[in-house]
Formats: structure tokens, C-alpha cells, sequence
């Protein structure tokens, strides 16, 4: 009898936390290596935030609370749901994790059971499959394509669903390819998930880059572009991203009150309640001046050009123009088969990712991780003189291909 669980072996380490782990090594080591593999915004929290942080420490607000959130920061979240989606909860219907991860997690360990199967648009977070195969789910990868902008087709959806989907795990902007999706898009989706074989169907819609979108591009979610999705909905968002809350940690979701108390009842067997202290942050980030998102994003979009044409230049790479998030995700498959000046042969994008980070000092993700090979990912939530030498020593290597 072995001594570890049957179901770690279903399971993959994060591919995006194993790369920037080795970056960081091979840095300690002494190595030149920049790292665009997290997706973590360069940004400092806003210091309204911080301040409501060091408030709650001063007046002692360290002690546990609620399970799933403070009834003022539920409030928040209700509000915000009504100011940016028009979408109405009671707090009730909310649950507060640590972080958007463990949202997830209690949703789809809540609910899945052997045979039971997730869709989810391929290239997908690396998460989520794992989280669906930890479960005992079954992850069913619905593809999207470069030239579409990797926006998923209502067909494509649709042949994907069987009697056995009981998610359909959705994303945009998407990590890790930045596809937005318009009204019209999101319609034609929901439109599919409306027809009435398909009504056994839940929707477990990721928005933790709602406030990530460019282009003059306007945010719809689910059960906004369609009310009827409202009962078969868990609305996931967070703060990691647009507010620059990574090490924070903290995510919310709302949806049907018996969803969210299956949620409650798993993470007060695990966590139990997030941080105090980032709750009360939380309350003054979502309630307090947004104005420093659009700051951000426009610098975001001047680095979004400047990535995607510079990784245009290189030799056997296709760098299409995302929409939304921070990342971008090109295709190397004209490296594929070529050796490196070590001698290194490109048999996959992993290879492609290794020989980059050990031979230019460069950690990018492989598209292996996100399910949409061969292809890797940038984070361009960098500095911009990182980001110009990075995608110069981009340039150099595949150029040195042979």
C-alpha cells in the first residue's frame, strides 16, 4: 500500500510557478536571466490600499472572521457586481477565498464527481485542468485557433458538450493567449449554453482580468450578456491583477446560494477564513478610486506593442495581437526541428523554453502548459527596459537557429 494519495498522481506542478522558481535559481546562481513567466503586475499596490491595511492593523482587526468574508466586504463585492456588470447579489451569495485559485478549487471540488467533465477553451490557465482532474473530473479541451484570436466558436462549444459536462469553465481576457471577447461574441456562446440540451450545463466564468481590456473594447460576463445563465452561474473575480494585489491573495465569486454554501462548507475545513487584514484592504480597493487602472493600462498597452513587434521580427515566430490581460502568446513553430548553437535540437516548446532560458537567460512558459503547443507565453507585466532586452536576446536566439 503506497503511502501518498492515488490522486497527486493526476496531478502536475504549476508549470508557471516551476519556471519562475528555476529563473529564480539560476539568479541566485549568479546568472543574467530575466523572467517573464509570472503573471504578476510590476505595479505597487495603490497606496489608498496599503493604507486601509495598516488602518485594520491599528485597530486590531486580527482576529478570524467569517468563513468566506466580512459582511462589509461582501457589501463591496455586491456593489461592485452591480456598478460593473450589473448584476445583483446578495451577500449571502457571495464567497470570499484566498485568492481566485482557491475560489475555483471549492467550486469544482464542491461539485464534481468521477465522470463528470469540465470544458474549458484551449490554450487554457494551467490550473484548471488540475483542479478538474484532482476532483476526479474528467478536463475536456475545447480548441481555439491563432487566426480566430483564439476566441472560442459557439460550434466548437457545442460539440464539446456531452451528457457528462457539468462545467464550462470560462476566461476572457484569457490567460495565457490576452483574447477579449465582444457582446456579440459572449452572445453567441450563451446562445449555445440556452439550448435546451445543453441546459444541464453550468458556467464557471474566470473575470480576474475584467479591468485588463484595450482597444476601446467594452467587458461583458456571462450572466450579463445573458440573465437566464444567472441560477447556473458562479461569477469568479479577484484582485491580483487589476489591483496589484498578487501576494495579497484574494478572490471572490458569486453565484446560487446553494453553490456558495457548499463552497463555505469545504473551505471551513480547509483555510477557513482569508487574511483579515487583506479583507479590509479589499473593502477600500474595490470601494476607493479606480483611477489608477486606466494609468496602468496604458502603459500596459504601450508594452503590448512593443513585445508583439519585436517578437515579429524574430525568426520563426508569429506573436499575434492580444486584446486584454497581460501576456502574449506566440507561436515558435517555425523553430521546431532547429538546433541551437549548443547542440540543442527543438523537438517541442518546451525545448524551445528551455534552451532559451539556459542559453539567453530568458524564462518564458511553454505552450504544453496551457494546452496549445507549439506556442509559449510572455508576460509582458515588466518593466520596458526588460522587456526590450529580453526580446532582443529573443531575436538573437532564434536567429542563431540552424
Amino acid at each position: 500500500m503506497g503511502f501518498f494519495a492515488d490522486s497527486l498522481n493526476r496531478i502536475q506542478p504549476s508549470a508557471t510557478i516551476a519556471v519562475s522558481t528555476k529563473a529564480r535559481q539560476l539568479k541566485a546562481q549568479g546568472r543574467d536571466i530575466i523572467s517573464l513567466s509570472a503573471g504578476e503586475p510590476d505595479f505597487d499596490t495603490p497606496q489608498n490600499i496599503k493604507d486601509a491595511a495598516k488602518r485594520a492593523l491599528d485597530e486590531g482587526k486580527t482576529k478570524y472572521t467569517d468563513v468566506d468574508g466580512i459582511p462589509e466586504l461582501k457589501a463591496a463585492i455586491c456593489a461592485k457586481f452591480k456598478r460593473d456588470n450589473e448584476l445583483d447579489y446578495k451577500p449571502s451569495q457571495v464567497s470570499v477565498g484566498t485568492g481566485g485559485k482557491q475560489v475555483l478549487y471549492n467550486a469544482l471540488l464542491a461539485t464534481l464527481n468521477p465522470g463528470d467533465e469540465v470544458i474549458m477553451p484551449a490554450p487554457c490557465w494551467v490550473s484548471y485542468a488540475d483542479i478538474v482532474l484532482l476532483g476526479g473530473g474528467t478536463p475536456v479541451f475545447a480548441e481555439t485557433r491563432a487566426e480566430d484570436g483564439y476566441r472560442l466558436k459557439p460550434d466548437v462549444l457545442d460539440s464539446a458538450i456531452t451528457p457528462r459536462t457539468k462545467w464550462f469553465v470560462f476566461n476572457a481576457p484569457s490567460n495565457p493567449t490576452g483574447a477579449a471577447y465582444s457582446r456579440d461574441d459572449l452572445k453567441k456562446l450563451t446562445d449555445v449554453l440556452m439550448q435546451p440540451k445543453n441546459s444541464h450545463v453550468w458556467v464557471l466564468t474566470d473575470d480576474m482580468y475584467e479591468h485588463l481590456l484595450y482597444d476601446g473594447l467594452k467587458f461583458f460576463t456571462p450572466a450579463q450578456v445573458e440573465p437566464r445563465l444567472y441560477d447556473r452561474t458562479l461569477t469568479m473575480n479577484g484582485l491580483s491583477k487589476a489591483y496589484c494585489m498578487t501576494g495579497w491573495r484574494l478572490g471572490y465569486a458569486a453565484g446560487p446560494e446553494p453553490l456558495i454554501k457548499a463552497m463555505c462548507k469545504l473551505q471551513s475545513q480547509s483555510t477557513s477564513n482569508p487574511s483579515s487584514i487583506t479583507q479590509w484592504a479589499a473593502v477600500e480597493a474595490l470601494n476607493g478610486p479606480q483611477d489608477f487602472i486606466a494609468e496602468n493600462n496604458a502603459k500596459f498597452v504601450e508594452r503590448r506593442d512593443l513585445v508583439v513587434s519585436m517578437l515579429n521580427q524574430a525568426k520563426g515566430l508569429s506573436c499575434p495581437k492580444p486584446e486584454g490581460a497581460f501576456y502574449v502568446y506566440p507561436s515558435c513553430a517555425g523553430a521546431i526541428g532547429k538546433t541551437t548553437p549548443k547542440g540543442v535540437v527543438i523537438k517541442s516548446d518546451e525545448d524551445f523554453v528551455t534552451a532559451l532560458l539556459e542559453e539567453e537567460g530568458v524564462a518564458v512558459v511553454h505552450g504544453a502548459a496551457f494546452a496549445g503547443s507549439p506556442a509559449f507565453r510572455i508576460s509582458y507585466a515588466a518593466s520596458t527596459d526588460n522587456l526590450k532586452e529580453a526580446c532582443t536576446r529573443i531575436q538573437r536566439f532564434c536567429g542563431n537557429l540552424r
